[in-house]
């Protein structure tokens, strides 16, 4: 089995919310996918991710922001990976 891996960058903690951000991997080498290689989302939403078949595996951790920091710019904190396994056995 190889293994295909979906991170997406969500607009909260819901998995219906809107992709701000992605990153795809793909271990059965068949793509190549690269950041930026695309204007599009791969899915508007986790939830649709879901639906098509890939499986949540992983999600942040919600943490509040510091007293003092709620509008600091940081790093993208709704973050959700997702995996697609595939059967490696190639003809």
């Amino acid at each position: 089995m190889r293994q295909q891996v979906l991170v997406l960058y969500l607009a909260s903690s819901a998995l219906d919310s809107d992709v701000v951000g992605w990153s795809r991997y793909d271990g059965t080498g068949r793509t190549r996918p690269t950041t930026g290689d695309s204007d599009e989302p791969p899915y508007p939403t986790g939830l649709a991710a879901l639906h098509d078949g890939w499986r949540l595996f992983q999600a942040s951790q919600l943490l509040p922001p510091q007293s003092g920091h709620e509008y600091n710019v940081s790093f993208l904190k709704h973050e959700f990976f997702f995996e697609k396994l595939e059967d490696d056995s190639r003809p």
